[in-house]
């Protein structure tokens, strides 16, 4: 068990990449805090990692990751049900339909920073004062994407937004090293997920077909394949790594 013993929170753990994360570490024996505004989602989650691990071994928590009392809350609830925090997913995300960078609405573009930069800050707060109490280091794992390695059109505020988060898991990962906290990044390329049709501007098999031919090893990521990844950089096994930003992505940055 890789992760026996610690627990975790993921932000945004109610479907996609979060829930893959979620329901993988927990098959390594960590508690999780499963947090995500979608009540349903998220309910959900928790309740299948309990029931297929054991009573206790998850809790659902909403809150929105882009406030700042929400966030506090979270972690508060998360040590009074666990007792500590080992390991910090920041895997909520956010996006703005594909399309000029000019149609934009600005409300949209301060929620797409809120909740993928912001975030992160706001974790940082509340999280690495509990690691540092503890005395034992921890591992911050940031969900960036390929958009933050490689930058295209049509996503431009995104993209903006996930190369922000990578250059953060960098300076972060120098700045906390002395306290063995790591930081990493993941770089998924897109997923079947609920944010696809946003990425792609809609979803017909002739648009699935052109992304697919962008990507080397032709096919969409899958909640699993970024499960394993954070898997290794939140393990023993990924003790000396920090500052990466790991590109999960069949090729596409290549």
């Amino acid at each position: 068990m890789r992760l026996d013993g610690k627990v975790a929170i993921v932000t945004g753990g109610g479907s996609g990449f979060g829930e893959g994360i979620a329901r993988r570490f927990a098959e390594e024996g960590a508690k999780l805090v499963v947090n995500d505004i979608d009540d349903r989602g998220g309910e959900r989650v928790a309740a299948a990692i309990e029931k297929a691990h054991g009573q206790g071994s998850a809790l659902y928590a909403r809150a929105d990751v882009a406030d700042n009392a929400a966030m506090s809350a979270l972690v508060k609830r998360a040590l009074e049900r666990f007792g500590r925090i080992d390991i910090m997913v920041n895997n909520a995300g956010t996006t703005h339909d594909n399309g000029p960078m000019t149609n934009v609405p600005e409300a949209v573009f301060d929620r797409v920073f809120a909740v993928n930069v912001k975030s992160i800050y706001l974790s940082a707060l509340h999280v690495v004062p509990v690691m540092r109490r503890q005395g034992k280091g921890g591992a911050i794992i940031n969900i960036a994407s390929t958009a933050g390695l490689r930058p295209r059109g049509g996503l431009t505020w995104y993209c903006g937004s996930k190369g922000a988060a990578l250059t953060l898991s960098k300076a972060m990962a120098q700045e906390l090293a002395s306290d063995q906290i790591r930081v990493n990044a993941l770089c998924p390329v897109a997923g079947d997920t609920p944010l696809l049709p946003r990425f792609m501007g809609g979803d017909t098999p002739e648009l699935r077909a052109k992304f697919l031919a962008t990507i080397p090893l032709g096919r969409f990521s899958t909640p699993r394949d970024v499960a394993n990844a954070a898997l290794y950089l939140a393990s023993d096994e990924g003790a000396f790594i920090t500052g990466v930003a790991l590109e999960v992505d069949g090729g596409r940055c290549i």
